[in-house]
């Protein structure tokens, strides 16, 4: 289950985010990325198992265009009956502390209107019935997930072995979270009569809470860890079918929703821009009976499932300066790119260390830069049994190297200084065994003033551009083993 009803204003892109590209190597977007991860996942469940379904949380501005980038790029791969799309409407703005209807600054027969949240995601999934039919197909989970996380899918399937294990009906997936971060922190909330919850509580509301309750000092880190005791929540969710379809034939999927104005001064008597009811999709587990098991897991290494892209260039540089991750276009990338080798590394590859870089304003750690389609590695497992070291050649890679691996490919033996592109077709295998490949590669070049402001928006947002000036491509069409070598 996608949420994905916002554009990427916010991000100085104009599109929708999911048609956002994840990394600028290949160019995969965010939406094409998601579908081929969920036809990796598909079909490691063999071919008599059925397709998985997949649902698109929509609004009015990402509905056609959304539908749109489906349609011109043949679904990603996954057919037209298998994905869902669902609109959620708006509502009705609020202009002041006394909730008066906001107008249309250009129609003043017209109230202004902004999203209702993506808490309405559980209310669609009710009335259209989908949740329903996918639990007659037998289905045991529902995975909610954000439109620019572009790890998620490499923490998905350790999150679902966790709610199996445990038997959790709602799963949240969280990482460490610093204290008053600007991320929710998962807290058990209890009664008085011994009654309570496990749910999500927003961080501007956690540390008055904790001072309210008897925690004088508020949200604090854990000397010893460096972290709050409250894991930061992602919204990722993971349920057990059975027990969310029958929650939501009891309240039709209604959450609570609440009210979240920004006032233009410390008065707090008249707001920035009009505001409205809102709701949010994690705050399903406060309308659960006790019965219900609510539980979470955290990813200890942030790196490996969690690096949103949600923030401006402005907006990323005032989060470092307050000692938070940027979750910018270009510290997503990194993320991403810096992910693939810090794994192929734990796999016993020979990986040169990351380089300091500065992409508008914001210094990152830019990586060899790997990307491992969804075809190549699906999980941390399948990617180590990716790499046969039968030598002690084994795989190295130099800090300036590029690797790109679509499909079924085994490394055995690689020497790289520069940008390799390895391609299987379906049905084919490809060994990479005693190939040593050095060129002038490709390179990621920080965009000066000037080019800063012709740049298209998919490298402004980032303040880099990508140089390619030399690679080595194979692609291997015809079905069978092959062998690549020097």
């Amino acid at each position: 289950m996608l949420v994905a009803g916002g554009l990427g204003e916010r991000l100085g892109y104009s599109g929708v985010k999911v048609a956002l590209p994840t990394e600028s190597a290949t160019g995969t977007c965010y939406l094409q990325l998601y579908a081929e991860s969920i036809l990796a996942l598909q079909a490691r469940a063999g071919d008599g198992a059925q397709p998985l379904p997949l649902a698109i949380m929509t609004s009015g501005d990402t509905h056609e265009r959304t539908l749109a980038l489906l349609e011109a790029h043949g679904y990603y791969g996954l057919t037209p009956g298998q994905v869902t799309l669902m609109k959620q409407e708006k509502v009705p703005c609020l202009a002041d502390n006394e909730a008066r209807m906001a107008l249309d600054a250009k129609d003043a027969f017209c109230l202004q209107t902004k999203p209702h949240g993506h808490g309405d995601v559980h209310a669609l999934l009710h009335s259209t019935g989908l949740a329903k039919a996918w639990h007659a197909r037998g289905l045991k989970w529902v995975v909610f997930f954000q439109d620019t996380n572009a790890l998620v899918f490499k923490a998905i399937p350790a999150a679902l072995g966790v709610s199996q294990r445990c038997g959790f009906d709602v799963n949240s997936l969280c990482v460490p979270r610093k204290a008053k971060e600007a991320i929710g922190g998962i807290a058990r909330l209890s009664r008085a009569d011994g009654s309570g919850m496990t749910v999500n509580v927003e961080y501007n509301q956690l540390d008055p809470l904790l001072r309210a309750s008897g925690f004088p000092e508020g949200d604090t880190n854990d000397p010893q860890t460096g972290f709050s005791a409250f894991p930061g929540n992602i919204n990722q969710l993971v349920f057990a079918l059975g027990a969310y379809c029958a929650q939501l034939g009891a309240t039709g999927g209604c959450v609570a929703e609440f009210v979240n104005p920004k006032y233009a001064d410390a008065s707090k008597t008249a707001f920035k821009s009009p505001t409205r009811l809102e709701c949010m999709m994690q705050d399903y587990a406060k309308t659960v009976p006790p019965t219900t098991k609510v539980g979470f897991t955290v990813i200890q290494e942030v790196w490996v499932g969690y690096s949103p892209v949600k923030n401006s260039i402005a907006d990323a540089l005032a989060k470092v300066a307050a000692g938070c991750p940027p979750h910018s276009a270009a510290g997503g990338e990194c993320d991403q790119l810096g992910a693939a080798a810090r794994s192929l590394r734990l796999c016993g590859c020979q990986v040169g260390e990351p380089q300091q870089v500065v992409f508008a304003g914001t210094q990152l750690h830019l990586w060899p830069r790997v990307v491992l389609s969804p075809h190549t590695a699906a999980t941390f497992t399948e990617l180590k049994e990716r790499v046969v070291r039968p030598s002690e050649q084994g795989v190295s890679l130099s800090s300036r190297s590029v690797l790109i691996l679509r499909g079924d490919v085994v490394l055995r033996s690689l020497s790289l200084d520069g940008t390799l592109i390895v391609t299987a077709a379906p049905g084919a295998r490809v060994t990479v065994d005693g190939l040593r490949v050095q060129n002038a590669g490709w390179q990621w070049v920080a965009l000066s003033q000037e080019e800063q402001a012709e740049a298209a928006e998919e490298q402004r947002i980032r303040g880099f551009k990508v140089t390619k000036t030399e690679a080595a491509e194979f692609s291997f069409d015809q079905p069978g083993d092959h062998t690549l070598s020097s």
